[in-house]
């Protein structure tokens, strides 16, 4: 009996070794996966590669990426999901993550039940932009016809779901106009279309559209952040233009299966956190329109949670389903 007890408050001991100092001092032993649930070369991908490098450096051993895209990301971040909860596997989420956790009820995890928030790695903006030839040159013009002839306009995405798509049903709802949806098999069919006039509008990525504005192929009307883009700095963000209080970005951020030691989850935070918060990487980022978020694994959560509700609103609102 003695030794059985004994036995047990030294399991007890350990587990509380490992999920206290002694598990971030002796943490990372050996190789973190970073599991992206997006094919290569998109902002999931290249991010997770940028961060895999700069946390290697920091905490001295390996992390490697392992795209695993398919199915709206269902496919990665159920074997995420499933992973061992020991900091080993990571999840490069986004907010189509966020959007998934009402478009598509019948997933086999749910985010905030089966991962907890390590940290978020930054946004970027986007931006309102209308073909050329359009009869409405600022935003005010494109919310004054809209409003006295519904359907008038229309706007193009990249399929529902998608981020382009729910900045546009976001765009509806706190404009109160009506604009028809055009989706498209992703997004370079539709650039392609409101250049040429077919499409009249489209939310896009500001990187991704800065040269077609600088040259003259569309013109932006507003971008989509809290503050002006320093890609775009003359053009006024939405709130500015006449829609107070819209926010419409592509974020990321980092999480881990749920009931991974607080110890791990606040060293990779801390990590993390000072890598976002270096000049040099904001100088970086900020070229490529992107800009750092830095918080507690608790205020990365409260986030999360905030975004899922506000992209809840606009789907049930929108009457928007999955393909």
């Amino acid at each position: 009996m003695g030794c059985k007890m004994t036995f047990t408050l030294a399991l007890g001991l350990a587990a509380a070794l490992w999920g206290g100092p002694a598990a971030a001092q002796s943490y990372p032993a050996r190789p973190v996966k970073i599991i992206v649930p997006f094919a290569a070369g998109g902002p999931a991908d290249n991010y997770a590669r940028f961060m895999a490098q700069r946390l290697q450096e920091a905490l001295g051993q390996s992390f490697v990426v392992d795209n695993r895209p398919g199915a709206g990301s269902v496919i990665g971040t159920d074997m995420a999901a499933k992973s061992a909860p020991d900091g080993y596997t990571l999840l490069m989420m986004s907010n189509a993550h966020t959007v998934n956790e009402t478009l598509i009820p019948n997933k086999p995890f749910q985010l905030m039940r089966d991962f907890v928030a390590v940290a978020p790695v930054n946004y970027s903006d986007l931006v309102l932009v209308a073909y050329p030839g359009l009869a409405a040159n600022k935003l005010q013009d494109l919310l004054q016809q809209a409003k006295a002839k519904p359907g008038k306009f229309n706007y193009a995405s990249s399929g529902p779901g998608t981020p382009y798509h729910m900045a546009g049903e976001l765009f509806k709802s706190m404009a109160g106009v009506y604009l028809v949806h055009i989706p498209y098999r992703g997004s370079s069919g539709a650039r392609t279309d409101v250049i040429g006039g077919q499409v009249d509008v489209m939310f896009d990525a500001v990187t991704t559209m800065a040269e077609q504005i600088k040259a003259g192929k569309v013109k932006a009307l507003a971008t989509t952040g809290r503050a002006r883009s320093d890609v775009l700095p003359e053009v006024p963000t939405m709130s500015e233009a006449g829609v107070p209080g819209y926010e419409a970005t592509i974020w990321l951020g980092l999480m881990a299966p749920r009931g991974t030691p607080k110890a791990v989850v606040d060293k990779l935070n801390d990590a993390v956190s000072k890598i976002s918060s270096q000049a040099e990487v904001k100088q970086v980022w900020a070229k490529q329109g992107a800009v750092p978020l830095v918080m507690t694994p608790e205020m990365f959560d409260k986030y999360a949670r905030e975004d899922i509700a506000k992209w809840a609103r606009v789907i049930k609102t929108a009457g928007i389903k999955a393909d």
